[in-house]
């Protein structure tokens, strides 16, 4: 690694089951190999342990995606390359994010993994399309609570058309392009 490491965020976007978190790991590994300092934020993760406590009403997911994002901003402006998989499902919340990091010189990029509900539903990869539909929960995003799908994301990837490993090139194109690759 280099002493000027440029650090960003990369935001990835979507439903549940779309594939951000697959697609982060990755591009992590790839990051890994060429020499770069990377950290991938989980959602699940963070949840357990830096949002401990918090629910999914509105403001709670406000509060946890704003907790995100400023790690990310730390951890970014450090140099190191931070994969954020996380739903994000309001775009205020995301543009707050945005707004943070440009206000501190740090790059940022959004990435929407567009994958449909249906192809979603059918990865289930929780089982949590599986619980809604059984009545075991509520306020999932995308089914019975809102997704905001970004207007004008810096990337799409359609992971539904294409492999993990065709998602994660189109990825590293777009942070090649941006000098953060």
């Amino acid at each position: 690694m280099s002493v000027t490491e440029t650090g960003a965020t990369i935001w990835l976007t979507g439903l549940p089951s779309a594939g951000k978190t697959t697609i982060a790991y990755e591009l992590a590994g790839r990051l890994r190999g060429e020499g770069h300092r990377v950290e991938v934020l989980d959602g699940d993760e963070i949840r357990e342990f830096l949002s401990a406590g918090l629910g999914f009403s509105r403001e709670d997911r406000h509060t946890n995606v704003q907790r995100i994002g400023f790690v990310a901003e730390l951890l970014a402006a450090n140099g190191v390359k931070v994969l954020v998989p996380v739903i994000a499902p309001y775009a205020d919340s995301r543009d707050a994010v945005r707004k943070r990091h440009r206000a501190e010189g740090t790059a940022y990029l959004e990435v929407h993994v567009a994958t449909p509900v249906e192809v979603c539903s059918v990865r289930d990869v929780k089982g949590l399309y599986a619980k809604q539909a059984a009545g075991e929960i509520s306020g999932l995003t995308g089914v019975d609570d809102p997704y905001e799908a970004p207007e004008s994301p810096d990337l799409r990837i359609d992971s539904h058309l294409q492999t993990v490993q065709e998602s994660t090139a189109k990825l590293y194109a777009l942070l090649s392009e941006r000098g953060a690759a």
